[in-house]
């Protein structure tokens, strides 16, 4: 599914690199999660994959069902079928959601060959999905993001995907700013989505997210590379000893 080769970053303002030689492979239906302290360059993968303007690539390979990745804008990326739901979710003034929904999912079904959805199958669709998310008909009528709390931001992104239904799903640390409850909900709305077809490579400071989304795989970056990677004990290992320990074995 997903290939990342050597990859190595930098930011273009400071010319500082952030990815020193990022090496991982996530297989059709896997869910691979990174773990790691402040400034390990873990949210730089996440919008190095989606395309986000500021970057540097200097060397290295991406690609998505062998498909080259940085040769392509963010809307050929996500055309692809590449989705990323950001820490924090940006609001848009004057666009409705539902609005938002239907031309995003409408432009992906065209880039990809397949006949736009009319009003009324999209109703049923995003009706559907957002009633497992527990977003009700006001939310939907809302401008994106506009007056949301921090837990209504992160459902919303996770209806978005929902709706896009990618191939690979990226989460930034989505966990960010949830209490329990809503975090549960972001958790079950992940899983809803899981498949044998469909990847996630889940971003996050705390195992707590891990006990709702179990990954595959556990991986810790520091120091803009992977230092260790194992299965869900890995998780629980960062949080019971911190990352001091790890660092001081990996070097």
């Amino acid at each position: 599914m997903l290939n990342i080769n050597n990859l190595n970053v930098e930011l273009e303002e400071e010319n500082k690199k952030i990815l020193n030689g990022v090496n991982l492979e996530i297989k059709p239906g896997e869910v691979h999660a990174i773990m790691g302290p402040n400034g390990s360059g873990k949210s730089t993968l996440s919008y190095v994959l989606s395309g986000k303007d500021g970057y540097n690539v200097t060397e290295g390979t991406v690609s998505l069902e062998g498909e080259d990745v940085l040769s392509m804008e963010s809307y050929e990326r996500a055309a692809l079928g590449m989705f990323l739901a950001f820490q924090y979710p940006v609001e848009i003034p004057g666009v409705g959601n539902m609005t938002f929904l239907r031309t995003a999912l409408n432009s992906q079904r065209k880039a990809n060959g397949k006949e736009e959805l009319s009003a009324a199958e999209f109703l049923k669709i995003v009706r559907e999905k957002a009633k497992s998310l527990k977003i009700d008909a006001d939310m939907l009528k809302r401008p994106v993001n506009v007056g949301f709390s921090g837990g209504e931001k992160k459902r919303n992104e996770i209806l978005q995907m929902a709706m896009l239904e990618p191939k690979m799903c990226i989460l930034d640390e989505t966990d960010s700013g949830l209490d329990v409850d809503a975090m549960r909900l972001v958790a079950n709305g992940v899983n809803g989505l899981r498949s044998k077809s469909r990847s996630f490579l889940v971003i996050t400071h705390y195992q707590r997210l891990l006990d709702h989304i179990v990954p595959d795989f556990v991986h810790i970056m520091a120091e803009g590379r992977i230092i260790k990677s194992g299965n869900a004990e890995l998780a629980l290992e960062v949080e019971n000893n911190g990352y001091s320990q790890l660092l001081a074995e990996c070097g």
